[in-house]
């Protein structure tokens, strides 16, 4: 990014969950009238906000207001690299583990709906493609990971695949 534009700090949930026997992970689609990535399927998590300690923090906020997550299911394992997005912030992915399931509740201002896919099918380095398109005169490539109806693609698909290089 130009010096012009510094880095806004942001953390990401990757919250890892027991459904019928196997890990999955939940993430959201986000609605449409946002500002950045409408439509966009993300990980629960936003900007660092005064009152958050450190991106931990903000992305465990930002999942109980997105998703209804209780923070006291959350039982943090560890960080993946910072992320640089387009929209210009440094996004630092948290990765936790869930300690028992709860209803997910979308916060209806910006996320679409919640879902959750396996873990096993991030970590299939397999069924991810890279592609590519033009973004402000310059062709960008990309990861996509799709998972039946859902077009997971950028930050969130490469999110996930760091996670499935880590683990492998």
């Amino acid at each position: 990014m130009p010096p012009s534009n510094p880095l806004r700090p942001a953390g990401v949930l990757v919250p890892l969950i027991e459904r019928g026997g196997a890990l999955h992970v939940i993430l959201t689609k986000r609605t449409s009238h946002l500002k950045h990535h409408p439509g966009q399927i993300a990980f629960p998590g936003g900007k660092v906000e005064e009152s958050d300690f450190d991106v931990t923090a903000a992305a465990i906020r930002e999942a109980e207001e997105e998703i209804g997550l209780p923070n006291g299911l959350v039982d943090v394992l560890g960080y993946l690299p910072p992320h640089e997005t387009v929209s210009v912030f440094s996004m630092t992915p948290v990765v936790a583990r869930i300690k028992s399931d709860f209803s997910l509740r979308p916060e209806p201002g910006e996320v679409e709906e919640a879902f959750d896919v396996p873990l096993a099918h991030l970590l299939d380095v397999e069924n991810y493609r890279i592609q590519d398109r033009r973004w402000r005169g310059e062709t960008r490539r990309y990861y996509v990971v799709p998972w039946g109806p859902y077009y997971i693609w950028g930050a969130t698909a490469m999110i996930c695949r760091v996670l499935a290089d880590r683990l492998a």
